[in-house]
């Protein structure tokens, strides 16, 4: 049974000693490569959204990240501070929006586990932590995210895998706080009872809500946090309850924490897509290069996949061939495969609304086919990410290629220099090549700093 004294106990029997240095370099990693992202998205119309609506209220005690700028001039631009679970929304939101964030492969589940790092990074703020407290709260996040996604995944059961997140947010944001263990125990059961989201947010029509939902459960998580520091008293029966956790939202399970190398399964993302969609886009554009693939030519793409990529983003839960907002189209196999074969590349300009539009990538999407095959399912349930990618051209020649995984899969994971030469190009656009080796050497030593030294980077 695993209930919310196992996950306090766990949490705060963690401390950074006990992290392997290996791991620890993995959280860094961790941490560079979710604030570039971050960096990349401050000028994306629905995070300005948010930033709008967290200056609405104004607050402080925490960085807004960027300043808290919108997509245009309107209030948020400048904001610059907010409370720690408004700061954590409009933060979060960063991390995750242009879909660009990191993912753990559990069988039945794939979250992202970087949606919890802004939220105990907003808290060591608040709090004054040190940078070697805050890897330890972020490892614990990822660890019990992770466990979740592994033993207990509940997309089947209708449920968003945020649903995990404001669990994780709320154990990680409580760390660092330093909540007691019946103060955390109270955290978790109240972010665990309260905030459960539902998988409609990734089926049919997918709208903006999407990228942001992650933030709006680690905002939830922070302020059960902070709800259980000054006494509020949760449901900490939240998993084995009456109509609790288990009965209601994932079924039985039991979950085993290990000192966060669990973050040692969670894969970097190569290109601006979907999870499951970072092997075929590889391997397409990699064909498209090598055989010089004229898309004019081309009158078939088939891909043979796992039943998870059918199942989210090859149709499964709605079509995926109507698509016109970036929401949709990060979500579509059939978009991003044609636009990857077309431009030979997937990145934010593949998503911008004018390339979703035009006529080429609109026509070669209706002519993709996606299937799931039961061999590659097996093969993803043990470890792999594979795909198999076949293009059929006007003159009878088929094309094909098969991938077993991609550049940032656990198998294959990024070195420190992929992860740099990664944050280069996302934050290279706001920050300069000064500003940007500050952030990376910071990170690299940020056992040796404190949070503020970080967050004082990125405004």
């Amino acid at each position: 049974m695993t209930t919310t004294a196992d996950i306090a106990d766990f949490a705060l029997g963690l401390d950074f000693a006990d992290l392997r240095e290996e791991t620890v370099d993995e959280l860094r990693k961790r941490v560079l490569d979710s604030v570039g992202i971050a960096v990349a998205a401050m000028d994306e119309e629905p995070v300005g959204v948010v930033g709008d609506t967290v200056a609405e209220f104004g607050g402080e005690g925490c960085t807004l990240w960027g300043g808290g700028s919108s997509a245009d001039s309107g209030p948020a631009a400048g904001a610059g501070t907010a409370s720690p679970p408004d700061a954590t929304m409009y933060n979060t939101a960063l991390v995750r929006y242009l879909d660009y964030m990191d993912s753990f492969l559990a069988p039945g589940e794939t979250p992202h586990p970087s949606d919890n790092i802004a939220a105990v990074v907003a808290c060591g703020e608040y709090g004054d932590a040190s940078g070697a407290d805050l890897l330890a709260a972020v490892g614990v996040a990822y660890e019990v995210q992770a466990a979740l996604a592994w033993n207990a995944p509940v997309r089947d059961r209708g449920w968003d895998h945020v649903t995990h997140t404001v669990i994780s947010a709320a154990t990680g944001a409580g760390k660092i706080l330093g909540l007691d263990r019946e103060q955390l125990r109270s955290a978790v059961g109240i972010a665990g009872t309260a905030h459960n989201a539902l998988r409609v947010t990734r089926t049919e029509g997918i709208s903006a809500w999407k990228g942001v939902a992650s933030a709006n459960a680690a905002r939830n998580a922070v302020y059960s946090a902070f709800l259980a520091k000054h006494g509020m008293e949760g449901p900490v029966n939240l998993f084995e309850g009456r109509k609790g956790w288990k009965q209601t939202v994932s079924g039985e399970f039991r979950a085993e924490f290990t000192p966060a190398e669990r973050v040692h399964d969670v894969m970097t993302k190569k290109y601006v897509a979907e999870t499951y969609a970072q092997s075929a886009v590889e391997g397409i554009i990699e064909l498209a290069e090598r055989e010089d693939i004229d898309p004019d030519e081309v009158e078939k793409i088939r891909l043979d996949t796992f039943a998870g990529a059918k199942l989210i983003i090859g149709g499964g839960e709605g079509s995926r061939y109507e698509v016109e907002t970036k929401a949709q189209a990060d979500h579509s196999l059939p978009y991003m495969l044609a636009v990857a074969l077309i431009d030979r590349e997937l990145t934010n300009a593949q998503y911008e609304p004018e390339r979703i539009r035009r006529d080429d990538v609109q026509r070669l999407l209706r002519n993709v086919e996606v299937s799931a095959d039961e061999e590659l399912t097996e093969r993803f349930e043990d470890g792999e990410m594979p795909a198999v990618v076949a293009v059929e051209t006007a003159d009878g020649t088929t094309y094909l290629v098969e991938k077993d995984e991609f550049e940032g899969h656990p198998n294959d994971p990024m070195s420190w220099d992929e992860i740099e030469r990664k944050f280069h190009e996302t934050a290279g656009e706001r920050y300069d090549r000064d500003r940007r080796d500050e952030i990376v050497e910071t990170v690299r030593s940020l056992d040796e700093r404190d949070v503020s030294d970080l967050v004082a980077l990125l405004d």
